[in-house]
């Protein structure tokens, strides 16, 4: 019987982003617009609230709105040798990952050196065969369907048969609609159309069964 593939989010999926890291990460994204667009910090506030609200991630907005370099940009905000304090996640994170069945891929919008490196800091690299940054996605974030069709195309997968894992509704509502079974993380009660499961603990993936019969199309 096929296993499917689960295709993982890194932030406040895997790792819980909001105790530490996040704040850090918006601070340093403030500061840098202020310093190369020379804005006051509500303006720099409200142009990182906009774009990412337009484009899935303040990074897009800057690089078509205002010329920065994308990658000099992901150096400045994601220094990872001051994260590692910062890192909090489920204790049995690594044994979820161990007994799920199926091939495993990080779909993230954060850069490439960052999901290499917290994936390495949380001891479950091995776990998954492919890790996608920004970068491989050519700068196009997640909710864009670019982003995950990249994805797909490159690792030879059918959408109806992998299973999403997110803690963003709007990132599970395009997979949803690429034909992908969709699990949301949180603590909401409510649970949209376009999500098949939600949980409130990685741990209850293992007792999920997305696919009648286990059967996969």
């Amino acid at each position: 019987m096929p296993a499917p593939t689960w295709i993982f989010d890194l932030d406040n999926t895997l790792h819980n982003a909001d105790y530490g890291i996040f704040p850090q990460i918006n601070l340093l994204m403030t500061r840098y617009i202020m310093e190369h667009l020379a804005v006051d910090e509500a303006e720099a506030h409200r142009l990182r609230q906009r774009y990412w609200l337009q484009y899935g991630a303040t990074l897009k907005g800057l690089v078509q709105h205002h010329g920065i370099d994308p990658h000099h940009f992901l150096q400045q905000t994601h220094p990872c040798e001051h994260f590692a304090s910062m890192l909090r996640h489920e204790p049995y994170l690594e044994s979820v990952l161990a007994k799920l069945p199926g091939r495993k891929i990080l779909l993230s919008n954060g850069p490439q050196h960052y999901v290499e490196d917290l994936l390495l800091r949380l001891g479950i690299s091995h776990h998954f065969s492919a890790h996608y940054g920004v970068e491989r996605l050519d700068f196009t974030p997640k909710p864009d369907p670019a982003a995950f069709r990249k994805v797909l195309t490159k690792e030879g997968l059918k959408a109806t048969r992998c299973i999403m894992v997110e803690d963003s509704l709007a990132n599970l509502k395009t997979a949803r609609a690429l034909g992908m079974k969709t699990v949301w993380l949180t603590r909401e009660p409510r649970r949209p159309c376009y999500v098949d499961a939600r949980i409130t603990s990685l741990r209850a993936l293992l007792r999920l069964k997305l696919f009648p019969a286990n059967r996969l199309p």
